[in-house]
């Protein structure tokens, strides 16, 4: 009995330890899986052959100097900044107000309305692109630097106004009360009390909009011209014409302005404390 007793434990822990192991193993197969694309997409970059090959022959920076080379890259990475930055801070003007308008509410046409801010997220990119190009054409803005802008925002919107209305719902209501009986106006309280407290949804709505938009390439593909073509665009453009390892290379670098962003978000603000 006292022998059974022992071995029953220790089958268990036996059983505890294959299951750590093999849960392991998947997480580690899992991130190689991620992983692989991205740096067998950095490694090609750094190639001395003339055409996109894994395993590299050589080390060469060529590719990253043919970026420079290439004004096209150049000129559509600035037309890229540009529209992300500013589609999300007209997103983010836009968004928040709606969703703090649209969170407190119960009625039936608010929850319409929310819904339909998803709509650029459900509907598909290249069918909500064509439908703004005949909308904005017909605005006589046609093919344009604000017709570009105005298709990020929309895109755009829907993830700042998610964000913002999951955050508002979860904070209790007492508090702008609280604001509201102590003296304070309703500007006074919407600047002191609920625009900190909604602060880290709109921080993360924005961080999605932003890295959105610098990879958006459907509704940028319906409003390029030679001052309007996104980063994404020029990319598809230059690989019809030619496959060599400068598209990894302007790539590695759009990666790297993605991290760059992550890091600055982490640095002012906190990425932690989006989730809290």
């Amino acid at each position: 009995m006292t022998a059974l007793a022992t071995a029953l434990p220790l089958r268990r822990r036996r059983r505890v330890r294959y299951g750590v192991i093999a849960l392991a193993l998947y997480v580690l197969l899992f991130l190689g899986f991620i992983a692989a694309p991205i740096v067998s997409v950095v490694a090609v970059s750094f190639s001395t052959a003339s055409f996109i090959a894994f395993p590299i022959p050589g080390f060469s920076l060529r590719w990253y100097w043919r970026i420079l080379e290439y004004r096209p890259f150049i000129d559509a990475l600035i037309v890229s900044g540009q529209v992300a930055v500013l589609s999300t801070m007209f997103g983010t003007i836009l968004g928040v107000p709606a969703a703090l308008a649209l969170a407190r509410s119960r009625t039936t046409a608010a929850a319409i309305v929310s819904n339909l801010l998803l709509a650029p997220v459900t509907v598909p990119a290249i069918v909500l692109g064509l439908a703004l190009l005949y909308f904005l054409s017909s605005l006589a803005l046609g093919i344009s630097f604000a017709a570009l802008l105005i298709a990020h925002t929309v895109a755009g919107i829907p993830y700042i106004v998610r964000t913002v209305l999951s955050v508002y719902r979860s904070i209790p209501p007492d508090l702008e009360e609280a604001a509201a009986i102590l003296g304070a106006s309703r500007w006074q309280t919407l600047v002191h009390t609920t625009l900190p407290l909604v602060r880290p949804g709109v921080f993360a709505g924005g961080l999605f909009a932003i890295l959105t938009s610098l990879d958006n390439l459907p509704l940028s593909f319906f409003f390029g011209s030679a001052s309007t073509n996104t980063l994404p665009v020029v990319m598809l453009s230059y690989m019809e014409n030619q496959f060599d390892p400068s598209i990894a290379a302007i790539s590695t670098v759009q990666m790297l302005i993605a991290i760059v962003v992550l890091l600055i978000a982490d640095r002012v603000y906190g990425i932690e404390k989006l989730t809290s």
